[in-house]
C-alpha cells in the first residue's frame, strides 16, 4: 500500500490523519514542519504528501517548491485554514494535486488521497480482456459476456464489476469501492452500492459467486481456482 507523509505543525491533526490513513491500509510518516518534510522526502520514498500551508519557518508553499526542485511528480495535497482563490491558484501553480480547506472531514480527505493516488500511480498496462472461466470482461468495448452471451448491464454495474475484477483477490472496503465507482465526493446513501451489487450479481448468473461479501468490511472478487 502507498506510503504517505503527513506534514502539519499541530500534533493532534497529524495524529487524526495518521489514525484514519493507517486504518485505510496506508503506511504513514510524519513531519512537524516544512524543513523536516523536505529532508524526509529527499531521503525516503513517498507516494503522496499531505502538507499544511500555515507552518512556522518554512510554510507549505515553500516546502512544496523545494520538493519540486528534486521531485516533480510526487503528489501533494495542501491543507489550509485559508480558502482564498489566490492561495489555491498559487498552490496549483506549484503543481499540487489537490487543496483541502480546514476544517475538513477526514473521511473526505481519505477519498481525496485515494483519488489522487489512482490518478498518479504507475500501474502496469491493464488487459483489454479479462477472462475468469466463462466470464469475460471486454474493457475497451465495456461489454461483459457470460458463457459466450453478452449481458446487458448499466454503466455503474459495469464499473463496479471492472473495479472488483481488476483488484482480484484483494479485499476492498465499501468506502474504497464507492470512491472508485462513484467518486470521492459522493456523499449519497451507501445503500446505492448494495442495490447495484444485487443487480450485478443477478446479471452474472452462475458467476455471481465470484463476488464474496466480507461482513463489516466490503467485497472481494475471487474466481474459482483463481481463474
Amino acid at each position: 500500500m502507498a506510503k504517505i507523509l503527513v506534514v502539519d505543525d499541530e500534533e493532534k491533526i497529524r495524529f487524526m490523519i495518521r489514525k484514519y490513513a493507517e486504518f485505510e491500509g496506508y503506511e504513514v510518516d510524519e513531519a512537524a514542519d516544512g524543513f523536516e518534510a523536505v529532508s524526509k522526502v529527499k531521503n525516503e520514498p513517498f507516494d503522496l504528501v499531505v502538507m499544511d500551508i500555515m507552518m512556522p519557518e518554512l510554510d507549505g508553499f515553500s516546502a512544496t517548491a523545494e520538493i519540486r526542485k528534486f521531485d516533480e511528480n510526487l503528489p501533494v495535497i495542501l491543507l489550509s485554514a485559508r480558502g482564498e482563490e489566490y492561495d489555491k491558484s498559487h498552490g496549483f501553480e506549484l503543481g499540487v494535486d489537490d487543496y483541502v480547506v480546514k476544517p475538513f472531514s477526514v473521511k473526505e480527505l481519505m477519498y481525496r488521497i485515494a483519488a489522487v493516488l489512482r490518478r498518479t500511480s504507475k500501474k502496469p498496462e491493464e488487459k483489454d480482456v479479462m477472462k475468469f472461466g466463462g466470464l469475460e470482461i471486454h474493457h475497451a468495448a465495456r461489454t461483459v459476456k457470460v458463457d459466450g452471451n453478452e449481458v446487458s448491464m448499466s454503466p455503474k454495474e459495469y464499473d463496479l464489476l471492472y473495479d472488483l475484477a481488476r483488484n482480484k483477490g484483494i479485499a476492498l472496503t465499501r468506502e474504497q469501492i464507492i470512491s472508485e465507482v462513484w467518486g470521492y465526493d459522493y456523499f449519497g446513501d451507501d445503500r446505492t452500492l448494495d442495490t447495484h451489487m444485487k443487480l450485478l450479481r443477478k446479471d452474472l448468473g452462475p458467476y455471481q459467486k465470484y463476488i464474496v461479501t466480507l461482513r463489516g468490511v466490503g467485497y472481494r472478487f475471487e474466481p474459482e481456482n483463481n481463474a
